[in-house]
């Protein structure tokens, strides 16, 4: 059974983004393993209470209190869309939350990460700037980050970026197998610069490869790739964006960036990122 890591914070963001998890999770027939974390604080060598390690039992049960009572909402959300069946495991860690992420990640074999994203310290940060964008670039699973305005419904449409790479192939046959569960179309998009460099010969070799699976390939000619990838996103009205991952600017342009004084669909589109080293 493959696995799910659902970090949360309890927030809005967080609690939008665990329906993605629960949709992914029974699509995939996975197990979602939902993370709290906290941190405790630090004394210094001179500076410690006489009553230190009552402070930490009662610092811990506190964290421990509050986590039981939000496992309560999350419970509710599962039932209100009727998700319920979908099997929970439940997970609270001391620790910083990155870190906690890709221990969780390497100790449970987890396949897929899902996070809310947003901006702001900490937890409240949920995730992106620092927790989102560490985790896409650190940890050995693959990331789907869910922007704080998306709202859920069945995923029909994915967009594969491409530089029609041989590392590529691999993460197209990924996307696929996660596209074929929920019955998606993939559009293998290829945005052609003036520095571009692939032959034709390429990209026939391409969907000559991939003639057999539900894939259209679209060449977009653009200057800005980030431009380019969101403008298609719109028009073709696209539920996910799956790329491998590149560098942290890169997708915090792809969350973060304002195209045109108008354009708001960037921020409402899930991003997946494909570690190579998964591949």
């Amino acid at each position: 059974m493959k696995r799910i890591l659902f970090p949360t914070d309890f927030s809005e963001v967080s609690n939008n983004a665990f329906i993605y998890a629960l949709q992914m999770a029974d699509h995939l027939q996975a197990e979602v393993i939902v993370l709290h974390t906290y941190e405790l604080p630090y004394f210094q060598a001179d500076g410690i209470p006489l009553n230190l390690m009552e402070v930490y039992t009662t610092l811990e049960e506190q964290h421990t209190h509050t986590f039981k009572k939000h496992l309560d909402e999350l419970n509710d959300i599962a039932k209100q869309h009727e998700l319920f069946h979908v099997p929970i495991r439940n997970v609270l860690k001391q620790g910083e939350v990155v870190w906690a992420i890709n221990e969780t990640v390497n100790t449970e074999a987890i396949d897929y990460v899902v996070m809310g994203t947003k901006g702001a310290s900490g937890w409240k940060e949920t995730f992106l700037g620092s927790t989102t964008g560490s985790v896409i670039t650190d940890t050995n699973a693959y990331v789907l980050g869910i922007p704080e305005n998306s709202i859920y419904h069945p995923i029909k449409n994915i967009v594969f970026t491409t530089k029609f790479r041989e590392k590529d192939i691999k993460a197209l046959h990924k996307v696929i197998e996660i596209a074929d569960t929920f019955g998606a179309t993939i559009h293998c998009l290829y945005v052609k610069t003036s520095k571009s460099d692939v032959k034709e010969t390429t990209i026939q070799d391409w969907k000559m490869l991939f003639s057999g699976n539900n894939v259209d390939f679209h060449i977009v000619e653009n200057e800005h790739v980030k431009d380019a990838i969101m403008i298609f996103s719109e028009l073709k009205q696209i539920d996910m964006i799956a790329m491998l991952t590149q560098n942290r600017g890169f997708f915090e342009d792809l969350f973060h960036q304002s195209l045109t004084q108008t354009m708001s669909y960037h921020a409402k589109v899930p991003i997946l990122a494909i570690q190579e080293s998964r591949l």
